[in-house]
């Protein structure tokens, strides 16, 4: 760890200078060799640097959710071209090329934030070897080796042996205690961020690789910085777990305000977007306008979500227009939408439509269709006595079907010409 952060010391000087300039403040307020005077000026270093990567955050949120929804072409892909792998991957940078993404966009945030940890885990290690380091001077390094937080130096680590750790007037129970709550603490909210992300902002009905991945990585990730955890400064500890807290309600805020289409955050949105409407029969402001008009716009393209908002609209008697606004329109019985198709009714068969029932006037004040040479020639054809016996009084269709009868030579079908219904007997002279 050392070795690393030796590696990013280059920027360790203006990290110091922040925490100076935050120092002098806190100090004035607190005093300057108290915890709160450099625990404060650490947190404010992570608020300040959390602030400069809001962009970066921005597009991390993009290129996630463009993962998610490319999921299926590239699995698609890559079954396509399992045996080809130089095929496959420029199949792979084309479609990224085409949707504009970006997969290393997911891990800016954290890669962008990196030279700051390790650089602040260099000024806090030269703190508790007593080396000056950057701006702070040997004035600064004695105030901050005095600064204890809930009874932990801000230098000490949880493996420090008990004579290092009483070099800085401290007790290795209380350092050990204070270290071991700020990690699980640390782990904890690592674990929920994920477990929010991977809950309740992701598209359930799509069940890709990428999913089992990151639900991986929210049981990975903590377990991994409760390892290393350990080997942290309490300051280091201190800014890792202000760091966390910050991305938990960053990303509750997103959540709440832009869900993934198809999740159970944009359902729980909708719900309040519909409440809003229905109580000023209008959308009120500008960005709700936009989002409603986004999903007029979708047409039968919308997830199930989105149309269970289209009809509950139309069931309190509104109607979502193109530009996002509602207009007043009639309210729908329950399971009914504007949506649903006009039922065409159903042909008639010939055989009815030439029954008492069935027959209607050819006058042209009734509003028919007057017939054709066609018609009446299919009419007169239907119109035709039939060879029986018997009287055929029911229409055709109303008549139960005769199973088929097999004539003398074993055929399933009377040959053609044949009388149907009972034969008569052979005379007996005849044989």
């Amino acid at each position: 760890m050392d070795t690393i952060a030796s590696f990013f010391s280059f920027i360790t000087t203006p990290v110091s200078w922040v925490i100076v300039q935050f120092h002098t403040v806190y100090g004035a307020i607190f005093g300057p060799d108290t915890g709160w005077a450099w625990g404060l000026s650490i947190v404010s270093l992570v608020v300040l640097i959390r602030i400069c990567l809001i962009p970066l955050f921005v597009k991390q949120i993009k290129s996630t959710r463009n993962m998610q929804v490319l999921q299926p072409k590239m699995k698609a892909i890559q079954e396509r071209y399992k045996n080809d792998k130089q095929r496959q991957s420029e199949e792979m940078m084309k479609l990224y090329k085409e949707t504009g993404t970006n997969p290393l966009s997911s891990c800016l945030p954290i890669l962008a934030q990196s030279p700051f940890f390790f650089a602040l885990y260099h000024v806090l290690s030269s703190i508790a070897s007593g080396k000056t380091i950057g701006v702070i001077n040997q004035s600064l390094l004695d105030s901050a080796r005095q600064a204890h937080i809930f009874g932990a130096p801000l230098a000490a680590k949880f493996t420090d042996s008990a004579d290092k750790v009483a070099s800085l007037d401290a007790t290795q129970i209380s350092v050990r205690v204070v270290t071991a709550i700020m990690i699980v603490l640390m782990s904890a909210s690592q674990f929920y961020t994920q477990r929010q992300l991977m809950t309740k902002n992701v598209d359930l009905t799509v069940k890709t690789p990428y999913m089992q991945q990151q639900k991986m990585l929210m049981y990975i990730f903590p377990l991994i910085f409760m390892v290393m955890g350990i080997n942290f400064p309490v300051g280091v500890l201190v800014y890792w777990l202000t760091t966390n807290v910050w991305t938990m309600g960053q990303q509750m805020y997103v959540i709440n305000q832009n869900p993934t289409p198809g999740s159970k955050a944009q359902d729980q949105y909708l719900q309040r977007l519909l409440k809003g409407i229905t109580t000023h029969n209008e959308v009120r402001s500008k960005r709700r306008r936009n989002i409603v008009s986004a999903i007029v716009a979708k047409g039968p393209d919308r997830n199930d979500n989105e149309r269970k908002f289209i009809n509950s609209l139309s069931k309190s008697g509104l109607v979502a227009q193109a530009d996002g606004t509602v207009i007043k329109g009639e309210a729908l019985p329950e399971g009914e939408s504007h949506a649903t198709k006009r039922q065409q009714p159903k042909r008639q068969p010939k055989s009815k439509r030439h029954t008492g029932g069935g027959q209607q006037p050819a006058s042209k004040t009734s509003g028919t269709k007057p017939s054709t040479d066609a018609d009446d020639a299919a009419d007169a054809a239907d119109a035709a006595p039939k060879t029986s016996l018997q009287k055929n009084d029911e229409p055709k269709d109303s008549q139960p079907k005769q199973p088929p009868r097999k004539n003398g030579s074993g055929g399933a079908r009377a040959k053609a010409g044949a009388r149907k219904g009972q034969q008569r007997p052979k005379h007996p002279t005849k044989k």
